[in-house]
């Protein structure tokens, strides 16, 4: 990074400093200002967005831009009801007093985006950093070129410099800037970079929010309704060509219902795509060379239902599901993040508990069944960042839910309040008065010890 570059935390601290993100009216204005830049520069991001990742107009919307509208709306609404303070209850020893928290912004933020949803994985967690009044260094994946252009010209047209500003670059430019001293990291990727995101973030004490992934696992009971269950899978799975976080990774299907389960997802990847989906417009592209080659490893790895059709030159893999494979193979024990799909017949619900016990704990978990006593036993029994009942991927819309992983699938959430709340600090403040000062709270203790006890159990209780 240039000596320029290397100043622009100093920089952006210094805007901070000078509180002039502080007020609500502030923060309004530039959420309302990002709203009108994406609004103005549609369609750049979405012909960018097909460049990098083929990825068609409508489904480049849905993803991306209508879903940060909404994350806008969201914050614009609410934002005024986050920053009150919160009252909390005191203790007779602080009497006569009062408490409260009030959120208060961190300082400077770095968000690394990553490549598979360029707009929207970088500019969410931004609308959480200027709602809670901070600065901003943002730096897009260098894999998604053509949307990293586009969204560096709507950054510079639409805030100053030491407010947000946006780094393009490779390994090297992310790796300088976590050398410099920020008060938040926000990361969104894979668990390899995440690591090293920490390492350097661990030199400042920086706190850090790790969004990373997972094999999230999708489980289909026997009570599913076969046609329905296959579509929302087979829509979650290939949207984006299997390139995103929270995609069913897998599938446990009961034995009974398997053969059902898997005629429904051939009919719906053709219903959804066509005989041919190289020619869909609605079916994206991997990424890059490197991406394509390690996703073509897996289709040898069991028997192909459906799909297996690869392009090198257009970094097209067909929507593919897998049979016979062995849990022990590396497309189970690796994320796929790609379009290819095992899925595993299973004789009893305990199999499976046991099985997603024993693996890292996933960013999502599917499960399929109308049996409450079903959905209550996995979600006691198993971990996961968050879980969807009865479909695939649309709990990320849900804005009153925080997202975020556990465990190797990352910390920390952010969307809505919980995107105001992963950029704020609340801050704790007991107010008392001078009205009433009592001796007995000074030395020398004239009480027992065991009267002592008593007294303060009811001094310290609220």
């Amino acid at each position: 990074m240039s000596k320029s570059r290397a100043e622009i935390p100093q920089r952006q601290r210094a805007f901070f400093d000078a509180g002039k993100t502080r007020s609500v009216a502030f923060r309004l204005e530039r959420l309302r200002a990002l709203q009108s830049a994406l609004e103005a520069h549609e369609a750049e991001l979405l012909e960018a967005l097909h460049a990098d990742l083929r990825k068609s107009p409508t489904e480049a919307y849905v993803t991306e831009l209508a879903y940060l509208h909404a994350e806008i709306r969201h914050a614009l609404r609410h934002l005024k009801s986050w920053m009150k303070p919160q009252r909390r209850s005191t203790p007779p020893l602080t009497w006569p007093s009062r408490a409260w928290t009030q959120p208060e912004p961190l300082g400077v933020a770095l968000i690394l985006g990553p490549w598979n949803y360029p707009v929207q994985l970088l500019l969410t967690p931004l609308v959480g950093a200027i709602a809670a009044g901070n600065c901003a260094v943002l730096k897009p994946s260098e894999h998604a070129p053509a949307t990293a252009e586009v969204l560096e010209r709507l950054v510079e047209r639409t805030f100053a410099p030491e407010h947000v500003t946006l780094i393009r670059g490779g390994p090297d430019t992310a790796e300088a800037l976590l050398r410099e001293r920020f008060d938040k990291i926000f990361f969104t990727g894979g668990a390899t970079i995440g690591r090293k995101v920490m390492a350097a973030a661990a030199h400042h004490l920086t706190p850090v929010t790790l969004e990373l992934g997972g094999k999230s696992p999708c489980i289909v009971c026997a009570d599913a309704p076969p046609r329905i269950a296959a579509r929302r899978i087979v829509w979650g799975k290939f949207l984006n060509a299997g390139q995103t976080c929270v995609a069913p990774d897998h599938v446990w299907a009961d034995h009974r219902i398997m053969p059902f389960l898997l005629e429904e997802m051939v009919r719906a990847v053709r219903d959804f795509y066509g005989e041919d989906p190289s020619k869909s417009p609605d079916y994206a592209r991997i990424v890059n060379r490197a991406h394509f080659d390690r996703l073509c490893e897996y289709l040898r790895q069991g028997h192909i239902v459906i799909g297996g059709q690869h392009n090198r030159e257009e970094l097209y893999i067909a929507p593919t599901v897998l049979t016979g494979t062995s849990p022990e193979s590396p497309v189970m024990q690796d994320e796929i993040f790609g379009p290819i799909l095992p899925v595993l017949s299973f004789q009893s619900l305990e199999q499976v508990v046991i099985e997603l016990r024993r693996r890292p704990s996933p960013l999502a978990l599917y499960l399929f069944t109308r049996d409450r006593a079903i959905q209550q036993r996995l979600l006691s029994e198993t971990r996961s960042g968050g879980v969807c009942l009865n479909d695939t991927v649309l709990h990320l819309t849900v804005r009153d839910l925080p997202f975020g992983g556990v465990g190797a699938s990352g910390f920390g959430t952010y969307h809505g309040r919980a995107g105001f709340e992963c950029f704020s600090h609340q801050r704790a403040v007991l107010q008392r008065r001078f009205a009433f000062d009592s001796r007995r709270r000074y030395p020398p203790c004239r009480l027992s010890l065991a009267t002592l006890k008593r007294v303060m159990r009811w001094l310290l209780s609220v």
